[in-house]
């Protein structure tokens, strides 16, 4: 008999689903109940690393975490994409899933593929929250984002990036005071395919959406922690400026996986999606 139903269990991390795409399967999770969530992870990690802080959003909210092509459990020809293309994996996704309408929260690349996924489909996102995130890296970036992604290449022992991505990740006090979720976002990363890791640094390195931020109609909060050197607060504030109607929010003491490092952030980004 034939299969019709595109969703399967992946054989990755338990509770992950798989949708078949052209260049392999997208994985994904759902958790919670209430208006659909999606939250997009950064750089290098995939889905499960919002975990630690997952019970604060399924509060309200059916959470969908999905893991970019090529991260964690989504299995990936090895081709080139770009940011929107990841944006249009989403809509994929929504699309098999039935789902019209869509709260999203976006953080670093996860926040790239956000802005490229409202400005396409600005109808579709109700209430947009971008963290720590840019929808331009500048001039240099192709050349910058080369060279890391030759980094993630060159590196045998994935482990030896591990202290340049800690020290921009979290302030020094979260690190010393948190590591079992410190532990829990540098297990991802080792874990994490070097191909698909380059081909992400690319795909930022190419990404210019400023000219598309007039299209984004939804709700938006753009918030950056006023220590995140891998995108600076002026970065965040481009964006919201962007973007119709956006507040920006610069948060004390943090860098630049903010949402994880405090409570209060995490607050307010659920007050806003909650609206």
């Amino acid at each position: 008999m034939p299969d019709n139903n595109p969703h399967h269990e992946a054989g990755g991390p338990a509770g992950a689903l798989t949708l078949a795409m052209p260049w392999g399967e997208l994985a994904y999770r759902r958790a919670g109940a209430g208006a659909p969530l999606v939250m997009i992870h950064s750089l290098a990690l995939n889905g499960a690393m919002w975990q630690p802080i997952l019970a604060d959003f399924t509060a309200g909210h059916e959470v969908i975490t999905v893991d970019m092509r090529g991260h964690g459990a989504s299995r990936w020809d090895g081709g080139a994409f770009t940011v929107r293309d990841l944006a249009e994996d989403l809509c994929r996704l929504l699309d098999a899933l039935a789902i019209d309408t869509i709260d999203l929260l976006g953080l670093s690349m996860g926040g790239s593929v956000a802005t490229c996924f409202a400005a396409a489909w600005p109808s579709r996102v109700r209430r947009l929250a971008l963290s720590d995130t840019t929808a331009w890296y500048g001039p240099e970036a192709p050349q910058s984002w080369a060279k890391r992604a030759a980094s993630a290449l060159d590196t045998p022992d994935r482990r030896d990036l591990l202290d340049f991505q800690l020290d921009r990740w979290f302030s020094a006090a979260f690190r010393a005071s948190e590591p079992a979720t410190v532990a829990h976002i540098a297990d991802i990363f080792v874990r994490t395919d070097p191909r698909a890791h380059a081909q992400a640094c690319r795909a930022l390195g190419d990404l210019d959406e400023r000219d598309r931020l007039g299209e984004i109609t939804a709700k938006t909060l753009v918030i950056t922690g006023e220590e995140d050197y891998a995108t600076p607060p002026n970065m965040g504030e481009a964006l919201a400026q962007g973007i119709a109607g956006a507040e920006f929010r610069l948060w004390p003491g943090v860098r630049h996986l903010s949402p994880f490092e405090s409570g209060d952030l995490r607050e307010a980004l659920v007050n806003h999606l909650d609206q």
